[in-house]
């Protein structure tokens, strides 16, 4: 594997995202749903009850692999909360 390969692994993340339905949907059509996403290969954790959370989990290793957010990324994130 040449030098520029491994660098570029060095820089990928994987992470498998498991969504289940635990109760049927109620009268108003609403189901009550689970998950969790799991980082490869270091076996981090975070369950899951928003779909944006999917977000705050992956976005600290994007940091740190040098990957900016711009301004109306970092203005959604702030109305969020």
């Amino acid at each position: 594997m040449s030098k520029a390969a491994r660098n570029d692994e060095l820089n990928v993340h994987s992470f498998i995202i498991k969504v289940w339905i635990e109760e049927e949907a109620d009268e108003g059509g609403h189901s009550k749903w689970y998950g969790h996403i799991t980082r490869v290969p270091g076996g981090e954790r975070r369950y899951l009850r928003r779909l944006n959370e999917i977000d705050d989990f992956i976005r600290p290793y994007l940091k740190e692999a040098g990957i900016r957010f711009g301004f109306r990324d970092r203005i959604r994130k702030w109305l969020r909360l």
